[in-house]
């Protein structure tokens, strides 16, 4: 709500904070932590409360989809994707890496838009996960 009160995007409160439009909605929807000087920048820019500075610092409890299947149709995309080719990933990476996961938490997401070279009015959406290969350790 202070976002849209003040009028601003996520990119422009990314450039005042010196960090990604994907790492700022993050924060604000509750899904990862800032330091404190960040968090006291982005209430003084919001013109909020400054005590919600000590909450944009807790680590969060991460996760915010419960275990039912989305019903956002955004959201639901990507588990559809995800149930469709989640394998595939998997199977993929597996193969060029070995056995072990990308990271979620040493990841960079970067959400762009493209035209859509088959629709000259349409865009496209370029999501780019970027993770650590971290491989299953003998023990």
């Amino acid at each position: 709500m202070a976002k849209h009160n003040q009028g601003l995007t996520f990119e422009e409160i990314a450039k005042h904070l010196c960090g990604s439009k994907e790492w700022v909605a993050a924060a604000i929807l509750g899904q990862a932590s800032m330091n404190k000087e960040d968090a006291l920048r982005l209430t003084n820019l919001l013109k909020v409360d400054p005590r919600i500075a000590g909450v944009l610092q807790e680590p969060p409890m991460r996760g915010s989809i419960d275990r039912k299947v989305p019903v956002d149709p955004l959201i639901y995309r990507f588990y559809e994707i995800m149930q469709v080719y989640g394998t595939t990933f998997k199977a993929v990476i597996n193969e060029m890496f070995g056995d072990g996961i990308a990271s979620a938490i040493d990841l960079e997401i970067h959400v762009d838009k493209r035209p859509d070279p088959e629709d000259p009015e349409g865009e496209r959406v370029v999501i780019t996960l970027d993770g650590k290969f971290l491989p299953y350790e003998k023990w």
